[in-house]
């Protein structure tokens, strides 16, 4: 027996049907936003609220039901939390070896302005962490390092916060857009490319903003050609990097171009008012190593250093390396790429198929993609970080034992992590598959076109409540896309602009300050009274911009 959903299945009143559809959501956000409930729980229970909701009002059968939230699980298990767990099991690797102190002193090599390391740092560093680990751990590390040059708890966690925002739509490897495609049938490609045509027109800003965070106008006066070079470097490399060489590698190119933009710059540029800066904000005094460099031993000692530090960087960037090399050739090298590809399993999940046809349906009689799960067991972008990361363990001389340790390691820290994005991917699903989604799509689209300004804004609240990019489109990627074909816009800009209004929203997470704030012992409440400002105020240029690429005003940017 075939299930076609009912758009109003309440009283045949499509907003009677979409309250009732927005139950399981509404759970999550009172169960988070007001009960204080930790995630895993809180997206169980509106998981089980949506199976109720498509059983007792959408009349999805029982089994059916069932076997919508099982796929949506696997799928947020596999192929979702294997990327993130694969690449924190890489970077925990570099950690482990030491390599990642000897990144963090390379840094404090470039320059002894606390401004100039900021934006470096909080920006084009935690971009390049963010496109491997996500999921909070880019603001924690970043924090540290921000902390340990001098800077002050609560401007360090601020200057993070800011300064990863336009990376998370791209982070772990773009499991958002990712998940986005999968869930709406739009090649995430396509997605990745518009969601760059929408970070790209803010990111450029966001040095700049960093400078006045750190320093005031002062900052920005001093320091703006170094955060503009930055900035336009890494807007520029994104958007080519997400149309002609790899959605997944886009924040890894862009982060180590723009840093590498920088330190260039600053062979050739200084900014002035360094070692007032480096006293003002950090109470360091101007180092006196170089009065002492005239003296021939100790010239000699200085280079042997720097040629030490030379060897330590190349090793310590050859793991961002070696993973974009990886990428480019199963991306990029057609046979390779096939070849992966054909691995793929194929499987007619259970009760969603009678032998080779589908059992669900969509709204308009066609048969429904999502009940066929692919099992991309070799081909996930997780699988290659995962062998990728045993590749670098090995050469970096540590012993299997080791490296099993820290895979275990970071499982064991990641097991709620599963349960959440696993109980949020089938909660979507059953939304999905029963109609649910389709029904507040449709009901929300009759705001007409003003819609499109408002998107972003579904994204931001989906973020700042569970905290997870990934979690935000995985619900309400399909409502966009619904809402997009509702009042006649490009599904690929709405979807897109959730992606990128959760990365807006990602600031004032509550799990996310909760890992800035134990990262910098700082305190959560602050870091919300001072992140808010900001995150508003981009949310608000964002929905002009998405507001307007709906229009034939900035249409043109839309590919």
């Amino acid at each position: 027996m075939q299930f076609q959903p009912d758009m109003a299945p309440v009283g045949g009143s499509l907003a009677l049907s979409a309250l009732v559809a927005l139950l399981p959501l509404l759970t999550v956000f009172v169960c988070l936003g007001l009960f204080k409930w930790k995630a895993q729980w809180a997206c169980l229970l509106g998981a089980g609220v949506a199976l109720v909701v498509a059983i007792a009002f959408y009349r999805m059968p029982v089994g059916m039901a069932v076997s919508s939230f099982t796929e949506g699980a696997a799928f947020g298990i596999f192929p979702i939390t294997w990327i993130v767990l694969a690449a924190i099991f890489l970077f925990e690797l570099t950690v482990s070896s030491g390599h990642h102190d000897d990144l963090m002193r390379t840094f404090t090599m470039i320059s002894g302005d606390p401004r100039v390391l900021g934006v470096l740092i909080a920006f084009s560093f935690c971009a390049l962490l963010e496109a491997l680990a996500g999921f909070g751990a880019p603001v924690a590390i970043v924090g540290v390092m921000l902390v340990a040059i001098g800077f002050t708890p609560m401007k360090a966690a601020l200057t993070v916060l800011v300064g990863n925002t336009f990376a998370v739509p791209f982070g772990a490897i773009a499991t958002p857009i990712i998940t986005g495609g999968r869930l709406t049938d739009i090649p995430y490609q396509e997605i990745g490319s518009v969601v760059a045509r929408q970070t790209t027109p803010i990111a450029w800003a966001v040095p700049l903003l960093l400078l006045v965070i750190m320093d005031g106008r002062r900052g920005l006066k001093q320091v703006w050609p170094l955060g503009l070079v930055v900035g336009l470097v890494y807007s520029v490399t994104t958007l080519l990097s997400a149309d002609y060489l790899s959605v997944e590698l886009t924040n890894m190119v862009a982060a180590l171009v723009s840093l590498a933009a920088g330190v260039l710059m600053l062979r050739v540029w200084h900014p002035a008012g360094s070692a007032e800066a480096a006293e003002r904000l950090t109470g360091a005094r101007p180092d006196a190593r170089s009065q002492s460099a005239g003296a021939d031993a100790g010239a000699s000692q200085v280079e042997a250093e720097e040629r030490i530090s030379g060897t330590r960087i190349v090793w310590a960037l050859f793991p961002y390396l070696l993973i974009i090399a990886v990428f480019v050739i199963t991306q990029m090298v057609p046979p390779v790429k096939s070849w992966l590809s054909s691995t793929d399993l194929k499987i007619h999940w259970p009760a969603l198929w009678n032998d080779d046809a589908p059992l669900v349906l969509t709204a308009s009689g066609e048969p429904s993609s999502s009940a066929l799960y692919t099992f991309s067991w070799l081909s996930s972008p997780g699988t290659l970080l995962v062998l990728t990361a045993i590749v670098i363990g090995l050469v970096f001389r540590m012993s299997p034992k080791d490296i099993a340790r820290v895979f275990t390691a970071q499982v064991y820290k990641l097991r709620w992590t599963f349960v959440t994005i696993a109980s949020v991917l089938g909660l979507a699903y059953v939304m999905n598959l029963s109609g649910q989604t389709l029904t507040i799509g449709y009901w929300i689209a009759g705001a007409g076109v003003v819609f499109a300004f408002l998107s972003p804004i579904l994204g931001w609240i989906g973020t700042a409540v569970t905290g997870s990019g990934t979690s935000a489109t995985a619900l309400f990627a399909s409502l966009q896309q619904t809402a997009a074909d509702g009042i006649g816009v490009d599904p690929r800009l709405l979807v897109a602009a959730n992606t990128v209004g959760g990365a807006v929203g990602k600031m004032i997470a509550p799990q996310t300050l909760t890992i800035a704030a134990t990262a910098v012992d700082g305190k959560e409440s602050d870091m919300l009274r001072k992140a808010m400002p900001w995150s508003i105020g981009l949310l608000v240029v964002l929905c002009l911009l998405v507001g307007l690429q709906s229009t034939p005003v900035l249409g043109w940017m839309i590919p």
